[in-house]
């Protein structure tokens, strides 16, 4: 198989194009022009670029690029939609664009976030979706503009001998994208770890290093979080097997809280973990107080350190005809605290 991934040489592309390659895969690289190589590329093109490729080439897309979350709001909300929804349009224009293309598989990489930014319970497909941050007002907007490709390209492929109702009108015959074997994934990860990644758990884990107790250890939560080898493993089963299309989260099978997180850090340290359980309405009183002063910990931090986020995967895996993930939830964190280390 030869595939197209967008957003290449970040961390989740040069991960599953890795992994793709190990299995025979030809990975193609489309990125900026100024974005440091990595991955396992066969061939490496710029948006520039994008133009000369054909699409019949290509036997899978796997776009990943966009503007991913500020989580410290520097960033212009204008700048979301211009480069999540604009990158989106782009790649879907060059996908769709023939109507017997070679390929049979788009998969976009939304978020979790586009459905919703705090949860009760479990998160599901079917929750409406109700984002409130650009970040994640954008990413569904970017999953409308995909549905809309697919749907028009559902009616062109439509033949006299196969006819296909249109799915903005109520109608629900894909009979001519099941004999097609095409099919389009909206994969909504948790927050994606592994090898290499630079976000809030790096942060995170650099703090428990220095050595110093976690304080908020009465707060009681559950989080979800994506192992990048149970991602990649993902890909691999949608790009190989057939799987219905439609809109999938993608998350470890079990979720953790921040205080077993901190005992995990501790583990692969080698320390014992050091957890204060000082009482919740000390934290709230202090939490406030640096609202007013300006200090490291204040009301809005302390409801993104304490706050439930679970995600649940049964779809997925009830669609793979999975029992469990391929990596436990808690291993995938040793990894990946280990890779912190070094």
């Amino acid at each position: 198989m030869r595939i197209l991934i967008t957003g290449a040489n970040g961390f989740v592309g040069s991960h599953v194009s890795t992994h793709l390659s190990g299995l025979g895969m030809t990975c193609v690289a489309l990125d900026l022009p100024n974005v440091e190589p990595h991955g396992c590329y066969a061939e490496r093109y710029t948006w520039d670029e994008l133009n000369t490729l054909d699409p019949r080439s290509f036997d899978g897309v796997i776009h990943l690029a966009g503007k991913a979350h500020d989580t410290r709001n520097t960033s212009h909300a204008e700048s979301y939609f211009r480069i999540n929804v604009g990158l989106t349009r782009t790649i879907c224009t060059f996908f769709f664009h023939e109507q017997e293309q070679r390929a049979k598989k788009f998969i976009f990489f939304s978020s979790v976030k586009a459905c919703a930014d705090t949860v009760q319970g479990s998160l599901t497909e079917d929750q409406v979706p109700d984002p409130k941050t650009p970040y994640g007002q954008s990413k569904l907007e970017a999953e409308k503009e995909v549905l809309t490709f697919e749907r028009a390209h559902v009616l062109t492929c439509a033949t006299p001998d196969m006819p296909c109702a249109d799915p903005g009108k109520g109608g629900a015959d894909f009979r001519t994208l099941e004999r097609q074997n095409f099919r389009t994934y909206i994969l909504r990860p948790a927050m994606i770890h592994g090898p290499g990644n630079k976000g809030n758990l790096n942060l995170l884990y650099q703090i428990a290093k220095l050595g110093f107790p976690w304080p908020l250890g009465s707060f009681t939560n559950q989080r979800s979080f994506a192992s990048i080898s149970n991602v990649a493993a993902v890909v691999e089963a949608l790009l190989t097997r057939n799987v219905a299309g439609g809109i999938y989260n993608v998350a470890d099978d079990a979720a953790l809280s921040t205080n077993e997180l901190i005992a995990l850090m501790a583990e692969v340290r080698g320390k014992k973990p050091q957890i204060w359980r000082i009482p919740e309405k000390l934290i709230r009183c202090g939490a406030r107080v640096g609202d007013h002063l300006h200090l490291p910990l204040n009301s809005e931090r302390l409801k993104k350190l304490t706050e439930s986020y679970v995600v649940s995967n049964a779809k997925l895996k009830k669609a793979l005809g999975w029992a469990q993930f391929p990596m436990a939830a808690q291993d995938g964190l040793k990894i990946t605290l280990r890779s912190f280390q070094s």
